[in-house]
């Protein structure tokens, strides 16, 4: 089946992110990990759950959750960082900037391949919790 150049180019411009590099929204669910919606991670975060906020350092320091872990994915995110602050059996939520953004799907991805057992995939992550009014930094 041949798309039109219409059709092939509305698909390219809903794939464009704002890195300009091809992407797609991000999966709902991760394989091992909990999806949770902002209701459940501010309980977690309430409960004192380890936030980890694995996106690069200006998205970091233009806001984040209050007392997250910043280990940017590409740099310092490692199954030896995250033990450094949690056990395999903690509570660990992952979160990045919304359903556009991949980086807290591949964080989630690799906790839970070096064998993190409670691992949470925050998918709406940060843009929802600001929406939501809970408390940033």
């Amino acid at each position: 089946m041949k798309l039109s150049s219409r059709t092939t180019a509305v698909f390219a411009a809903a794939a464009l992110t704002s890195f300009g590099a091809l992407a797609e929204f991000s999966p709902e669910t991760v394989p091992g990990a909990k999806t949770i919606d902002s209701n459940q991670a501010k309980a977690m975060f309430d409960q004192g759950a380890l936030f980890v906020d694995p996106r690069k350092d200006s998205d970091w320091e233009a806001g984040r959750i209050p007392g997250s872990l910043h280990l940017e994915l590409n740099k310092q995110l490692s199954e030896q960082a995250l033990l450094a602050e949690a056990a395999k059996d903690d509570d660990i939520v992952f979160y990045c900037n919304g359903i556009k953004c991949l980086v807290s799907t591949h964080a989630s991805e690799q906790a839970v391949a070096w064998g993190f057992k409670k691992v949470h995939y925050y998918r709406v992550g940060f843009p929802d919790w600001k929406k939501q009014g809970y408390p940033v930094e």
